[in-house]
């Protein structure tokens, strides 16, 4: 198997990973968002799996200079790439 297969499969087999991505497309960009769209991810769990999508290169972390401060996530190109695969992904469910 290709290295850059592996290494894809190695992140998207991770827990919540592919729940975290759909949410992403479907518009959640804070934390609290993330775990009202996923659901029973533990605190701890979503905060792992939300850097590693950020050292992935498929997130990207923004805080937000307001009062008080917040943090938001967004999508790179590289994670809206990988939306087509989230996708497939969901088709197949469906058929």
């Amino acid at each position: 198997m290709p290295e850059e297969v592996r290494r894809a499969a190695g992140l998207l087999e991770r827990r919540w990973t592919v729940s975290i991505l759909w949410a992403s497309y479907e518009g959640a960009s804070r934390f609290n968002e993330f775990r009202q769209s996923v659901g029973e991810i533990p605190p701890t769990t979503l905060a792992q799996r939300l850097v590693e999508l950020e050292d992935a290169g498929l997130l990207e972390r923004a805080v937000i200079d307001a009062r008080p401060p917040r943090v938001e996530y967004r999508l790179t190109e590289e994670g809206l790439r990988l939306k087509l695969v989230v996708d497939a992904l969901s088709a197949w469910a469906l058929a």
